[in-house]
C-alpha cells in the first residue's frame, strides 16, 4: 500500500482556498453561494500590463529565463524599491519567484534547520506556519489583540525571543487583519531586532499600496536591520494580477543568493511573458491605482457600517489591504434549530448554510474569536451579503 509522506500528512489544507472549493462546489449544484473568502481583487489586469504581454509573445520571448528572473525586470524592481520605499536593493539582490508564496518559502527553507524558532505574530496569513512547519521550524506564536488593532509591540517580539529564535514572519499591511504598521511601530520592532544578529524577518508587504492612511513604511528602511530583514512584495493584488504568478524579493546577497539555488532544483524562472508584463507594472506611477483604491476604501466602509449594525459583532478600523476581522465570539453557545454554534468554524458553516455567505475561520489565522470577511467585491454583492448574515446572525438564541 502507498504510503505518503510524513510532511504531507502533518500539513493543513489551506483554509482559504478549501472555503473557495465549497464554495465552488455548492455554487455548481445551483446553490446562490456568495463568496468572500479569497483573497482575490475583482479588478481585471490593467489593459498597459497585458499590451506588454502580447509584446513579449509577439517578440518570442518565450524560452526558459533565468533562474532569479530577467535582468530587466530585477532592474525595474530595484527602481521601484528606490521610488516607492526607499529601499536600496541591486538587481543581484533580487529573485523572483512564481509568487509572493514561493518567495517567502525560498526564505524559509535556506534559512531554518529542524528545531529552529520562528516567531509568527497572529493573526497571520495561513501559509506562514505551514511553511514553516515543512522547513521542520516550530512556530512561535505572539498574539495580538483587537484592541490593539492586531498589532503587536517591541515587548512582545523581545519577550519571545530565545536562544532557538532564528526567524520573524510577519506583514503590514495585514492579511487578514488590514492592519497596518506605522513607521513608529516598525522602528520600536526594529530596536529590538538589531540586538539579535541572527535574526532573519520576513516582512511581507504584498498589500502595500492598498494602504488607507498614507504612505507605505517598510521595515528595512532602518539602517540598522536592513540586512536582516528580506522584503517581500508581489504583482498580485495591487495589479490584480493574481493569476500571473509573480513575486519577488529584496535581500542581503547572502539570502538572495540562497534563494536562487533553492529555487534552481524547484522551478527554475518564473513565466516570461509574466516577467515581461510585470516590468510595465514595476514602472508605472502608483497614483495610477488611485481609483482601485479609492473603491477598497468605500467597500470598507460599507462592511464596517453594516457590521456595527449587527448586536454582538466587535470590529476595529483596518487601514489596509481589503479585510475586516471582526470578534464574533459573543455568538459561541447560541443555536438556531438543531445547529449550535460552539467557535468560529462553526459560525462559518452555519453562516454558509443558511446565508449562503462564505467566510473564513479566524482560526485558520491563530485567532478563534473572529472570521475573515474579504470585500474585494462588488459593493452590491457585498450589501447583498451582510443583508444575509445580519438576517442569519439574528436567528441566533
Amino acid at each position: 500500500m502507498i504510503q505518503l509522506s510524513n510532511r504531507l500528512l502533518s500539513m493543513e489544507e489551506s483554509a482559504t482556498l478549501a472555503m473557495s472549493r465549497i464554495s465552488r462546489e455548492l455554487t455548481a449544484q445551483g446553490k446562490d453561494i456568495i463568496s468572500l473568502s479569497l483573497g482575490e481583487p475583482d479588478f481585471f489586469t490593467p489593459q498597459f500590463i497585458k499590451d506588454a504581454a502580447v509584446e513579449a509573445m509577439n517578440q518570442n520571448f518565450t524560452k526558459y529565463t533565468p533562474v532569479s528572473g530577467y535582468d530587466d525586470l530585477r532592474e525595474s524592481i530595484s527602481d521601484k524599491f528606490k521610488r516607492d520605499n526607499q529601499l536600496n536593493y541591486t538587481k543581484d539582490q533580487i529573485v523572483v519567484s512564481t509568487g509572493a508564496k514561493q518567495s517567502i518559502a525560498n526564505v524559509v527553507m535556506s534559512c531554518i534547520n529542524a528545531g529552529d524558532e520562528v516567531i509568527i505574530p497572529a493573526p497571520y496569513w495561513v501559509s506562514y506556519i505551514e511553511i514553516v512547519k515543512l522547513a521542520e521550524g516550530i512556530p512561535v506564536i505572539v498574539q495580538a489583540e483587537i484592541e490593539t488593532n492586531f498589532k503587536i509591540t517591541a515587548a512582545q517580539l523581545e519577550k519571545a525571543i530565545t536562544p532557538k529564535t532564528k526567524m520573524m514572519i510577519f506583514s503590514t499591511p495585514c492579511n487578514p487583519t488590514g492592519s497596518v504598521y506605522t513607521k513608529e511601530e516598525l522602528k520600536g520592532l526594529a530596536d529590538v531586532i538589531v540586538k539579535y544578529p541572527n535574526l532573519v524577518v520576513i516582512s511581507d508587504e504584498i498589500y502595500e499600496h492598498i494602504n488607507f492612511i498614507g504612505k507605505h513604511e517598510s521595515l528595512a528602511q532602518f539602517p540598522e536591520v536592513y540586512d536582516q530583514v528580506v522584503t517581500i512584495n508581489g504583482v498580485s493584488k495591487a495589479w490584480a494580477m493574481t493569476g500571473w504568478r509573480l513575486g519577488y524579493i529584496g535581500a542581503s546577497k547572502l539570502i538572495a543568493d540562497a534563494c536562487n539555488k533553492m529555487q534552481g532544483q524547484f522551478t527554475s524562472g518564473t513565466c516570461s511573458i509574466t516577467q515581461k508584463a510585470s516590468i510595465a507594472a514595476m514602472k508605472a506611477d502608483p497614483s495610477v491605482l488611485k481609483e482601485m483604491v479609492t473603491a477598497f476604501h468605500g467597500r470598507r466602509d460599507l462592511i464596517l457600517k453594516a457590521l456595527n449594525e449587527m448586536p454582538g459583532v466587535i470590529t476595529n478600523v483596518p487601514d489596509g489591504a481589503f479585510y475586516v476581522f471582526p470578534d464574533i465570539s459573543s455568538f459561541f453557545g447560541k443555536s438556531n434549530g438543531d445547529f449550535k454554534v460552539n467557535n468560529a468554524d462553526d459560525l462559518c458553516v452555519y453562516l454558509l448554510s443558511d446565508a449562503m455567505v462564505a467566510l473564513v475561520t479566524g482560526a485558520a489565522f491563530g485567532n478563534e474569536k473572529c472570521i475573515r470577511i474579504s470585500y474585494a467585491t462588488s459593493e452590491e454583492i457585498l450589501t447583498k451579503a451582510m443583508n444575509r448574515v445580519k438576517a442569519s446572525l439574528a436567528k441566533l438564541k
